[in-house]
């Protein structure tokens, strides 16, 4: 009996995934901040990096400071470090034991590399502070925008955006699963995109409430300002490999890593492809470690026999410590 206990476990093979922007929820990491002195130094920290008590507006809002991008980013990346060094010293966990990727969606890269060693905890919050409001300021309010469109393929979202574009800026920002696809650019362009995406075969076209069109051409200005910080920024080589947004493959290399997270302000999120990547190197377990179960449903959608969980609440925390 023992025996196959033991089977099962060297069966498993994991990768760590980490949530992006839209996970954000008022009330996010109290409970982590009230039961453990690992969370509550995660957040210390960045309160006093970032010199602004970001915890206590994740903990009490309101939700429309804490969805700005500059707060949102930073909360989000918190969250998610603080779940990992609660499983890492409660646990007494050794992230190259237990995981043999990382991966994360948009500024979740940035979490999943401070959790593998890449990048320092404050480093990841000034980063993340300078991304969120270099995104923010890249364009006018109001003049970019970004949609969902259900229902169809990633050749297909290309298309639609192609038409939709009529001179202006419109590209697929995000191919999260199967039938789910995320396009960004003008707010004009993706108006335009509505009919157009009916007359391909889509489902809908939800407009997105967000506060500028990320992954596009529109954010060169962001992308310029990330170049100049990652430059400054000193990063080590992850204690397991990253798999890269925008290449779906695995890197290890910092130099490379840092031209990745540079590319990734303007080009798409692979992550329908990241997870295919990650079945295809025998990985069958993602753990998502953070605010909310995005990654895990879009995993689910994307390669059905990967098993997906997520971790975010002290209850989820021993509950994985038991699988273990």
């Amino acid at each position: 009996m023992m025996e196959a206990a033991k089977e099962k476990v060297t069966l498993v093979k994991r990768a760590l995934v980490f949530p992006g922007q839209g996970s954000q929820t008022v009330g996010m990491g109290k409970e982590l901040y009230d039961t453990f002195p690992e969370a509550r130094d995660v957040f210390q920290e960045v309160d006093d990096v970032l010199q602004q008590k970001l915890s206590k507006l994740m903990f009490e809002g309101p939700i429309e400071t804490l969805t700005l991008t500059e707060n949102a980013q930073a909360a989000i990346m918190a969250t998610s470090v603080a779940v990992w060094r609660v499983l890492e010293r409660q646990g007494k966990l050794n992230l190259a034991a237990i995981a043999s990727y990382v991966a994360g969606h948009s500024l979740g890269e940035y979490s999943a590399l401070t959790a593998a060693g890449s990048l320092s905890l404050a480093d990841a919050a000034k980063l993340l502070r300078i991304r969120g409001r270099a995104m923010q300021d890249a364009v006018p309010q109001g003049k970019g925008s970004m949609g969902v469109l259900l229902g169809v393929d990633l050749d297909t979202a290309k298309k639609i955006a192609s038409e939709a574009a009529a001179g202006d800026i419109c590209q697929v920002a995000n191919d999260n699963s199967p039938g789910q696809v995320v396009i960004s650019g003008s707010a004009a362009a993706i108006e335009r995109a509505a009919p157009i995406a009916s007359a391909h075969g889509a489902k809908r076209l939800l407009p997105l409430a967000v506060s500028a069109p990320f992954h596009s051409a529109l954010m060169k200005p962001a992308a310029d300002k990330m170049r100049e910080a990652l430059s400054q920024t000193t990063l080590n080589a992850p204690v397991v490999p990253l798999i890269a947004n925008v290449t779906a493959q695995e890197t290890s290399d910092p130099e490379e890593i840092k031209k990745l997270l540079i590319e990734q302000v303007c080009g798409m999120v692979r992550w329908r492809e990241s997870i295919h990547t990650l079945a295809g190197k025998g990985v069958n377990t993602t753990v998502e470690l953070g605010a909310g179960k995005v990654l895990s449903g879009l995993t689910k959608r994307t390669e059905s026999g990967m098993d997906a969980i997520s971790v975010g609440s002290p209850e989820d925390i021993e509950a994985f410590l038991e699988t273990l």
